[in-house]
């Protein structure tokens, strides 16, 4: 009898014990109200991917642009024309927003009797988020009374000279070919008259100076 005793009050000790863990465990899912509290999901893995230095972006201008009506610091608007694919993955999808700005501009008369304009990409609008960027400067120099003498000046370190193709007739600028330059602008335009006019959905290709994590 006094086994079967002992055995009973060994019993009771561990059903105490469980008891205690059990609790412990359940009490560690309540939450401050008393309530079971669900468990938390781990955030999903999001993987970036780097934009190197040197990718080219194809834009399409929402905003014109012209030596005759924008100045130095205005900002515009352009779309993203291309998909930009690095490694298979469709990174930039064409349509995404991007802003650029002027950041030189010369009327006709005040450089050799020709107009020049200078533009840069500043930032990548995405989901509601802008993504700062830097690119080479895109340099148009207008055309002289000459065909065979039109001139494109290089940017970024000053290298290059490629003429742009000349498309189109009528008074307006004519868009010419874009050009990758290694240590220049990447992209050239030459027009037929005195100014520099590039309208809505103009096609222009920039450069990346710098490498960007998407």
């Amino acid at each position: 009898m006094k086994r079967v005793y002992q055995l009973a009050i060994v019993a009771m000790m561990l059903i105490g014990v469980f008891g205690c863990g059990e609790n412990k465990a359940d009490s560690s899912v309540l939450d401050k109200t008393g309530f079971l509290s669900p468990a938390k999901a781990k955030p999903p893995v999001v993987e970036k991917t780097t934009l190197p230095e040197g990718t080219r972006l194809r834009v399409a201008l929402i905003d014109g642009v012209s030596t005759t009506k924008s100045s130095p610091g205005d900002q515009f608007m352009a779309s993203v024309a291309e998909n930009v694919v690095i490694d298979g993955k469709t990174v930039i999808e064409k349509g995404t927003k991007v802003r650029g700005r002027v950041t030189d501009v010369a009327e006709s008369g005040r450089v050799k009797g020709r107009a020049s304009i200078r533009l840069v990409l500043t930032d990548i609008v995405q989901g509601g988020k802008e993504l700062p960027i830097a690119t080479k400067p895109f340099i148009a120099v207008a055309q002289n009374t000459k065909k065979r003498d039109a001139a494109i000046i290089g940017g970024g370190t000053g290298v290059g000279a490629l003429i742009g193709g000349i498309a189109g007739g009528g008074k307006g600028a004519a868009i010419g070919a874009a050009v990758g330059g290694g240590a220049g602008t990447g992209t050239v335009l030459a027009t037929k008259g005195k100014d520099l006019h590039y309208p809505p959905e103009t096609k222009l290709t920039f450069t990346l100076m710098n490498s960007v994590e998407m």
